[in-house]
């Protein structure tokens, strides 16, 4: 058993089995620089949302891109797609889709050699590796809740016979936050099954500049693949094994347990979440925040997750898992900055 600094002053365990791990974490930091040159060959800036994709990737975390049209969601994810090598459908969500478009259904068939009729299921867009939900929020509840039994039982189940879908299995979904007319907001129940929500901001100047240019030039980059399915699962597999120190638990589970004003015999919960917050996150989001860190410290080639990992992760994993209240609206106080006094306040001691 190897030990080593975790960055904060306190010794990791390393459960490194074998030389393969480590063989298996560098090509995990070096697949994640790939990715990202193969991506900015046709995606000027937006660092930060494909640096959080990719934890995602690893982390087997699903992701909600919100953001104003024409800030190339979407052509994030396609890039992403053709860079890893997967299967991808993207499914344009409409007041008028059924969840039967997006599971599949069932047929009925005549047998030419028995003349029996029997049903038999055609698979719907959501048998794919990678899952555009476009404009997810343009649809009734009743059409995205067919995708919460795909995101978090990796099946479906059409006509009482499950069917399971294909792995790696991700669903990258976009909302434009501005335009809510004919919209229908996701369930908080659905919200948590996304373990990311990103916010794809406006480019800066130079960077406007470049993709003004660069997108009316008529020349296109093809992207490369740099990985395929089976890396995907095996480097999946490697983040799982990355060893999490219990103070580093800890302290992931104390950010999450100090967001509910409701905790009326925990002690600590700071007066800004019992005034802004009325529902703080559930544990669902301990584990994103320990998964995601695991995910960004084998992406920097790390084999232990440290503090600033969880720190890291923490706005878009919690952002959509705070729900204020009309105190919060009226000061202000947006969720991310909630999130970030939250973290602030969290103190960090070691768990023996």
């Amino acid at each position: 058993m190897d030990e080593e600094k975790d960055g904060n002053g306190f010794v990791a365990e390393l459960e490194v089995e074998n030389a393969s791990d480590l063989e298996g974490l560098e090509k995990i930091r070096s697949a994640g620089i790939r990715i990202r040159n193969q991506i900015s060959k046709v995606i000027v800036g937006h660092t930060e949302v494909i640096e959080q994709l990719l934890i995602a990737l690893f982390a087997r975390g699903h992701c909600l891109l919100v953001g104003v049209p024409g800030l190339a969601k979407t052509l994030v994810v396609r890039t992403l797609a053709e860079s890893l090598g997967l299967s991808s459908n993207r499914i344009q969500f409409t007041p008028d889709l059924m969840p039967s478009d997006i599971t599949g259904t069932e047929v009925l068939q005549e047998d030419k050699i028995s003349g029996e009729r029997v049903f038999r299921f055609i698979n719907g867009p959501v048998f794919a590796n990678l899952v555009l939900a476009d404009e997810i929020n343009r649809t009734p509840p009743k059409t995205q809740s067919a995708l919460l039994e795909a995101m978090q039982e990796l099946q479906v189940t059409v006509g009482g016979r499950r069917h399971i879908l294909p792995g790696p299995f991700f669903v990258l979904a976009t909302q434009n936050p501005i335009e809510q007319e004919g919209t229908y907001p996701l369930p908080e129940a659905q919200l948590d099954r996304f373990m990311f929500m990103i916010l794809v901001a406006y480019p800066s100047e130079s960077e406007e500049m470049e993709i003004i240019s660069r997108t009316t030039s008529g020349k296109t980059n093809p992207v490369e693949r740099v990985l395929d399915q089976a890396d995907i699962l095996e480097m999946q597999k490697l983040v799982c094994k990355i060893p999490v120190s219990p103070h580093v638990v800890k302290f992931a589970m104390d950010i999450v347990r100090k967001s509910r004003p409701s905790a009326e015999k925990e002690s600590g919960i700071p007066d800004f979440v019992r005034k802004y917050v009325s529902w703080g996150a559930g544990p669902r989001a301990g584990q994103a925040l320990v998964m995601a860190g695991k995910a960004r410290a084998a992406l920097s080639g790390r084999f232990f997750v440290s503090r600033d990992d969880i720190k890291a992760v923490a706005l878009p994993i919690l952002r959509h898992r705070i729900i204020t209240n009309y105190h919060a609206e009226s000061d202000g106080m947006t969720t991310d900055k909630i999130v970030q006094k939250l973290i602030d306040s969290v103190p960090f001691s070691e768990v023996n």
